[in-house]
């Protein structure tokens, strides 16, 4: 494949609109281009949920937010959106996510050079690749390298992640009354066949607050409350419930002080694999594309627990054996690999933060197989 001849100092724009974790994932592109390119602009385009994962960011120079919720909603808001981008006179733009929207967008701001992927109005860009994450046959943060290859920027052999820390996160984090050492529980996720039973989450939280000391803390969305209270109704210990009260930078703050981050397949995840913290991640389904092998955590510190229940084909949310995955998962498997990851995590000094190598990755991520 011959590459795209980019100006030696390049204006290029790296759009990313979509979920928490698929953005942190994406931070090792914003290292690799500057590398790169040391003397490009560049900026990334995200949605206004998700700008405090990468404002800050030591590679990026500009964070362009798309509202799509409000600001931008309507297709005549998105395209004088698109035309306002104009006046940065990029170079290329490379769509890690593909959206109708994105590509449109690019189109209407004139990027010479528009990346992605062939699906979703791809007619409107001047560079695609066969999309193929659904295959899952590697993990997410190298899949957006595929891409990047186009402009001749080859995936580095560690893909370090970065979520920055912010002024407006650590005043919100010290405006919380919290013990020294306390675990976070994300008992939710964005969708039913990635949540373990939150009543057995409370279980392992009240167990560690019993044995090891850790203060539960639980988080979440605004929408995540009932899953929040269900793991509360069946704790012994009243935990400090944060679910819908904390914004994104005092979510990452909290993270970082914690002694360990328990959770299901999902955002916060990430956040904890960028941020150093302990992690442990909890998968259901195994369906290509949606399991260990594209979207488990990347980081020295880091463990997921899945269970093989012998399933032919993996449906996925259409699971018609009642997320059996899930369901064979204990409360005491849970805790022995929680633990073992809290007695480990002082010792681990490595600066890996992933590896292409399975044999380099084995030491510090475990699959639970029965």
């Amino acid at each position: 494949m011959t590459s795209i001849r980019l100006p030696d100092s390049p204006r290029i724009l790296v759009s990313r609109t979509d979920k928490i974790g698929d953005l942190v994932l994406s931070t090792p592109v914003f290292s690799a281009l500057r590398k790169r390119f040391p003397k490009s602009f560049l900026a990334a385009l995200v949605f206004k949920e998700t700008e405090s994962l990468v404002r800050g960011n030591p590679f990026l120079d500009e964070v362009v937010v798309y509202d799509k919720k409000e600001v931008h909603k309507n297709w005549f808001r998105t395209t004088f959106f698109g035309l306002n981008l104009r006046k940065y006179s990029f170079d290329a733009v490379i769509h890690l996510h593909p959206t109708h929207r994105v590509n449109f967008i690019s189109y209407f701001a004139r990027i010479p050079i528009r990346i992605g992927y062939d699906v979703k109005s791809s007619f409107l860009l001047t560079h695609t690749i066969a999309e193929e994450k659904w295959q899952g046959r590697k993990h997410e943060a190298e899949y957006n390298f595929d891409l990047l290859r186009l402009i001749d920027v080859p995936q580095p052999e560690v893909l370090e992640l970065i979520v920055p820390l912010s002024a407006k996160g650590e005043v919100e984090f010290r405006n919380i009354s919290l013990p020294e050492r306390y675990a976070v529980y994300h008992p939710s996720a964005s969708d039913s066949s990635k949540v373990w039973p939150p009543e057995r989450l409370g279980r392992v939280a009240s167990e560690l607050y019993e044995q090891d000391g850790l203060f539960p803390v639980i988080v979440g969305s605004k929408t995540s409350e009932p899953d929040a209270q269900t793991m509360l109704s069946l704790m012994k210990t009243k935990p400090l419930d944060l679910s819908g009260k904390l914004s994104l930078e005092g979510l990452a703050f909290l993270i970082k002080k914690a002694s360990i981050l328990i959770s299901n397949d999902s955002g916060p995840v990430h956040i904890a694999a960028a941020l150093g913290t302990p992690v442990l991640s909890i998968f259901g389904r195994n369906q290509a594309g949606l399991g260990t092998t594209r979207w488990r955590p990347i980081s020295p510190r880091s463990f997921f627990l899945q269970q093989e229940v012998g399933c032919i084909e993996c449906l996925a949310h259409n699971c018609q054996i009642g997320f059996k995955c899930l369901m064979e998962l204990t409360v005491e498997e849970v805790l022995k690999e929680a633990k073992e990851l809290l007695s480990n995590s002082k010792e681990v000094i490595s600066s890996l933060l992933y590896s292409r190598e399975p044999q380099m990755m084995i030491s510090f991520e475990r699959k639970k197989n029965h």
